[in-house]
C-alpha cells in the first residue's frame, strides 16, 4: 500500500470470508482506540465507519504518512501509515482470536487504499466517498438514519457527540462542509453512478 502526500484515500477491509470482526460494543471501542494509537500519529482521519464485518476509513496523507519507517530495507520500504495499519490490524486480530477462540485470519489478506482526491475537479470523489462511508449503516439496514449508528463519525460531525478522532478543520477545508448541513448530506444513499466512482 502506497499513499501519496496531500491526497485522500478510502481505506477499507472486511472479515475473512465476510465473517464478523466485531462481536460486542467493547470490540468496536477497542478498535477505535487502536486507530487513535496506531494511525492518528501518521495521518489525518476525515471520517470512519465500523460495520459488523468490515470497516471504512477516509484519511488524508501528509509527510508523516509517507515517511519510510524502515530505510535500511531498500527493496521493500514501508510507509509509516502502512506500518501503523499492519500493527493495528494484527494486534486487534490477536485480541479477537483470543476472545472468540478463533484460528486463522480475521481480516482479508489485503487492506485496500483507493485514492479519491484529485487535482481535477471532475475526478475528485472525496465527497462521494465521505457520503458513502457515513451512509453505510443505513445502506446495510442496521439503522434508518446514519446518525443512529454509534460506531461511525457521523454523530461527531453532526455535533451530537464530542469525538476527537476526525480532524474537523481538514474536513471543512477539503469538503467545505458546514456541520449543521451534514445530516442532509448523508440522509440519502449515493446513486449507482456515484457508487461506481468510488468502489
Amino acid at each position: 500500500m502506497k499513499l501519496i502526500e496531500n491526497h485522500i484515500f478510502h481505506v477499507y477491509n472486511r472479515g475473512n470470508d465476510r465473517q464478523p470482526i466485531f462481536f460486542s460494543r467493547e470490540n468496536y471501542l477497542f478498535f477505535l482506540r487502536k486507530i487513535r494509537t496506531h494511525l492518528l500519529p501518521t495521518c489525518d482521519l476525515l471520517t470512519y465507519c465500523l460495520m459488523p464485518n468490515h470497516f471504512h476509513l477516509l484519511v488524508k496523507a501528509d509527510a508523516r504518512t509517507v515517511a519510510i519507517v524502515n530505510p535500511e530495507n531498500i527493496l521493500r520500504p514501508i510507509q509509516a501509515f502502512s506500518r501503523g495499519l499492519q500493527t493495528m490490524l494484527s494486534s486487534y486480530a490477536r485480541a479477537i482470536q483470543k476472545q472468540e477462540n478463533l484460528v486463522g485470519s480475521l481480516f482479508q489478506q489485503h487492506t485496500e487504499a483507493k485514492q479519491v482526491s484529485s487535482e481535477l475537479y471532475l475526478e475528485d470523489y472525496t465527497l462521494f466517498c465521505f457520503r458513502y462511508i457515513l451512509y453505510n449503516p443505513a445502506d446495510a439496514r442496521l439503522v434508518t438514519n446514519p446518525i443512529d449508528w454509534e460506531f461511525s463519525s457521523c454523530r461527531d460531525l453532526a455535533g451530537l457527540r464530542n469525538g476527537t478522532l476526525c480532524n474537523k478543520k481538514i474536513i471543512q477545508n477539503e469538503l467545505g462542509l458546514e456541520w449543521n448541513k451534514l445530516e442532509g448530506l448523508v440522509s440519502k444513499p449515493l446513486t449507482y453512478e456515484e457508487r461506481k466512482l468510488i468502489l
